[in-house]
């Protein structure tokens, strides 16, 4: 479809972009020197928190990366210093744990710090980031509240260091696309939206995600997010209030944090905006009605296998490295000193909102979103 056809060279540009170095293969194969000139423009980023994401994801897709590369790692399991340093090749120089981070500003090895802790440890390792004179990626959700945020924010700004969030949907060609047909109104105006994202959370009743005291909320925190995020890139706009409710099917396992949530946004121009978020139950659909049709992706945020459809015909790109796509991004971002698209203030809003809807399940009231951060 037309449409489609359009968006799929756009995606190919941005993919060039962000995947600049893959331009020059032909003449680093011929020449070494350009090689070494390439290398030296990557940008060193180091990883703090070796779970489960950081292991499994990010670590994997630096070694797509064209403009930054894992260059170091915090961690406090010194066990995993040894098996990362073989795994990646990281020099003994370059990996720190909790106790020695500050001196990390010493290393010129490390421009990047990419925060992958629990979330209550967000604020804290992002602000010692900056003080260190390093740019910094953090994991979503930004912080446990907006007043965190802005200590983020405020001490990126005055180090002068650059701060993204996590949201690699951003860089996703299928929400590029659904990001591109809601803005535009490629199919009329939007009249409704519905969004889903939630998983069966495992028997592990141990786990940092089930402590109020290190996650701050439970299912709205950390896949809620993606619920909010998907409403708000498809119509482009923040929402003008919040109506919440939460649900419990296993009260003694969520006794500290949020098992279930629906809430309902209604934005500028009377789109409403139907989304739940859940770890005790499947579901990951972004579905927006239009006046002249329909379109959706099911599922929209995994890290791969996403598909999508619409009145119009099938919405189909290539399955990308989300993560290796982002990081590139922010590496670019601060090689050609240009704004990221997923900025702090991104994040804060994010935040703002979800204590919103904490108020709503509250209060049982609407809650008008005013002066949200971004």
């Amino acid at each position: 479809m037309k449409e489609n056809m359009i968006s799929r060279r756009y995606f190919n540009r941005t993919l060039s972009a962000s995947l600049g170095a893959v331009t020059f293969i032909p003449e680093l194969a011929m020449n070494p020197s350009v090689w070494k000139e390439q290398q030296k423009k990557k940008l060193g980023i180091a990883l703090v928190g070796l779970g489960s994401y950081s292991s499994g994801q990010l670590a994997p897709a630096l070694q797509e990366t064209g403009h930054c590369y894992l260059s170091g790692i915090v961690t406090g399991t010194p066990a995993k210093e040894k098996e990362w340093a073989d795994k990646y090749n990281i020099p003994e120089k370059n990996i720190y744990n909790y106790e020695n981070f500050d001196s990390i500003v010493d290393n010129p090895d490390i421009d990047i710090i990419y925060v992958v802790l629990p979330n209550s440890m967000h604020a804290e390792y992002t602000v010692r980031s900056a003080q260190a004179g390093k740019h910094v990626i953090c994991e979503k959700p930004m912080a446990i509240s907006s007043e965190e945020c802005q200590e983020m924010i405020n001490a990126c700004n005055q180090a002068n260091v650059k701060l993204s969030i996590g949201y690699r949907l951003h860089f996703e060609p299928h929400n590029q696309e659904i990001m591109r047909l809601g803005q535009e109104k490629v199919m009329g105006d939007i009249t409704f939206i519905q969004c889903g994202a939630g998983y069966l959370m495992g028997d592990n009743w141990d786990q940092w995600r089930l402590k109020k005291e290190l996650a701050g909320t439970g299912a709205l925190g950390n896949m809620g997010v993606y619920a909010i995020q998907g409403a708000l890139y498809t119509v482009g706009e923040n929402p003008l209030y919040v109506y919440a409710q939460e649900f419990k099917t296993k009260p003694d396992k969520f006794k500290e944090v949020d098992e279930t949530v629906t809430f309902q946004f209604e934005f500028p121009g009377g789109v409403v905006a139907n989304l739940q978020t859940s770890h005790n139950a499947r579901t990951n659909r972004l579905y927006a009605a239009c006046e002249d049709g329909w379109f959706e992706l099911e599922p929209f945020s995994p890290y791969g296998g996403i598909s999508g459809n619409s009145s119009k015909g099938l919405i189909t790109y290539p399955q990308v490295n989300q993560q290796a796509l982002q990081m590139d991004d922010f590496a670019l971002c601060i090689l050609n000193n240009q704004k990221t698209r997923v900025p702090g203030e991104m994040g804060m809003r994010d935040v703002q909102i979800i204590e919103a809807i904490l108020e709503s399940i509250e209060t049982g009231k609407k809650v008008m979103l005013n002066n949200l951060a971004f």
